[in-house]
């Protein structure tokens, strides 16, 4: 099945009865069970996918660990797994990411997130009956959109590259990587539907920060949360930008590192 990186309650709704979709909810258990969640959803909490200790790079949980969580909660290399908290979808964004990265195709990030999804359709206060499956990740994918420090170097020299801060202002203005630009995920969101804003809107916010809309101009986001990048890489993507990658690391990290490059401020 071929899913879009974002899909709107009404496209999650008109596939209830689909078995090769599932809805995966990453809120904290006690919100997943005693607030409701999506019907049918199943519940993989924000910590169970991020791992500071594992050899991948950044939060990633490892390959090994990442198939195993997934097939837990019976879901399969050949199904659709639709991602959503209550949090604009900044922390579900982070599960889109990290099953790219692990090479999962069909992934989506539920535009909105669950306040959005009860206005309109019913909730459930029932988990749903999970048969595990096996799922065996090897690696990283080939193409997963992660890059390591190498690649921001050659970025900063090249200036071929768009770097994006997608860390606060305060945050920015203390120090940031030379010729970044900051652009918060929160401005990319629409407060009342709760979802991503439109194209155009977001398109104009780029403009006005003197970030290129080419589609094809490479682009690498940072920030030492992961969760935050990973919702701007989603927004990017699913309006076009084909070569957008992150990168996970702070400041502090940076200057440490041997042979560091100067940071601006």
């Amino acid at each position: 099945m071929s899913v879009p990186l974002r899909v709107d309650a009404s496209w999650v709704a008109d596939r209830r009865d689909d078995d090769a979709v599932t809805v995966v909810d990453v809120r904290d258990r006690w919100e997943y069970e005693g607030l409701g969640h999506l019907p049918g959803a199943v519940h993989i909490p924000f910590d169970e996918y991020r791992d500071a200790e594992s050899s991948d790079p950044g939060t990633l949980p490892g390959a090994d660990a990442f198939g195993r969580l997934l097939g837990e909660a019976g879901i399969g290399p050949d199904d659709t797994i639709v991602a959503y908290d209550d949090t604009h979808g900044v922390f579900a964004a982070r599960l889109v990411l990290t099953a790219l990265a692990y090479g999962h195709e069909h992934v989506a990030l539920l535009d909105g997130d669950f306040s959005a999804w009860r206005r309109a359709y019913e909730t459930s206060d029932e988990p749903p009956t999970v048969e595990s499956v096996d799922y065996e990740i090897d690696s990283l994918a080939p193409d997963a959109p992660i890059v390591g420090r190498e690649a921001v170097e050659d970025a900063i020299a090249g200036g071929e590259t768009t770097l994006i801060d997608t860390r606060n202002q305060d945050e920015y203005d203390e120090q940031h990587l030379p010729g970044a630009i900051r652009l918060d995920w929160m401005e990319l969101v629409d407060e009342e539907t709760r979802g991503v804003k439109d194209a155009a809107a977001i398109e104009t916010l780029l403009a006005d920060r003197g970030i290129s809309t080419d589609r094809d101009q490479p682009i690498i986001l940072y920030c030492n949360t992961s969760r935050r990048l990973s919702h701007t890489f989603v927004v990017l993507r699913s309006l076009g930008f084909a070569d957008v990658a992150v990168y996970e690391g702070s400041m502090t990290e940076w200057r440490q590192a041997d042979g560091v490059t100067e940071t601006a401020e």
